[in-house]
């Protein structure tokens, strides 16, 4: 009987990572799709023990590295790290109180989101990408003060609901996740729908992918996970900068 050759052993798709160079990994990625308001934004990331990694208020998201990852406990407190956490912290520990299945909270002012946000309207969804992440875009239509405000921080987290994204009119945007990876997915998803609908729109219009399709399809994506992005995305910046794991 002929002997089958062996079956050749896949390489890992990424290093073993800190939980702190996956947030840090998220900012740079993130960063790179749009979410590049200056130093504005924080995403928060529950851990096992019950606080939260958060990325520091002094750096912008491209330039921070896994060392620079702050912990925070349960009423927002730095108990490990080097830096500050943002003053809007009080947002996390709303909605992480409220949503025990959330593990991942980002907030920013992206560049496309943020035009659909200060306009008020939602976008419609033209193509498969935008089609990847399912379930309603909601619009918080008002503004009344920065999300670091207590009342402001708990009327989004209460308004937020069991929604997985929304957008702050006159603000930015908000998204929830169960982990890193799809936190990445649902993330770029929002601003690349955001962007193409504005361009779709600068033409004079077209015909959006009818909901049900969207609801079938970013069921499947969202559900399941987009095989390989998050690591294929990750690998690039860490070629672009080996440093974002140090």
């Amino acid at each position: 009987m002929k002997q089958m050759a062996p079956v050749p052993r896949q390489k890992p798709l990424l290093p073993e990572l800190t939980p702190q160079a996956e947030l840090a990994l998220l900012c740079r990625l993130l960063y790179a799709e749009g979410y590049d308001d200056h130093i504005a934004g924080h995403i928060s990331s529950k851990q096992a023990d019950g606080s939260l990694l958060v990325n520091p208020w002094e750096l912008a998201w491209d330039e921070l590295g896994a060392s620079d990852i702050v912990r925070v406990d349960q009423q927002g407190k730095v108990i490990e790290g080097h830096w500050n956490v943002t003053p809007a912290i009080n947002l996390h520990l709303e909605i992480h109180a409220l949503r025990p299945d959330v593990g991942v909270i980002i907030h920013n002012h992206s560049r496309f989101g943020t035009v659909w946000a200060n306009a008020q309207r939602v976008p419609p969804v033209y193509d498969q990408t935008s089609a990847q992440v399912n379930g309603e875009l909601l619009l918080f239509d008002e503004y009344n003060s920065a999300v670091n405000a207590a009342s402001e921080g708990e009327k989004c987290a209460r308004g937020l609901g069991q929604a997985k994204w929304a957008l702050l009119a006159n603000h930015g945007v908000l998204v929830v996740a169960n982990d890193i990876r799809q936190a990445h997915l649902r993330a770029l998803t929002l601003e690349w729908r955001c962007r193409q609908a504005w361009h779709v729109e600068a033409l004079g219009g077209g015909r959006a992918i009818r909901d049900e399709v969207v609801e079938q399809f970013g069921g499947m994506v969202d559900g399941n996970g987009f095989p390989f992005l998050w690591e294929a995305m990750a690998r690039k910046e860490i070629r672009r900068d080996p440093a974002v794991l140090e």
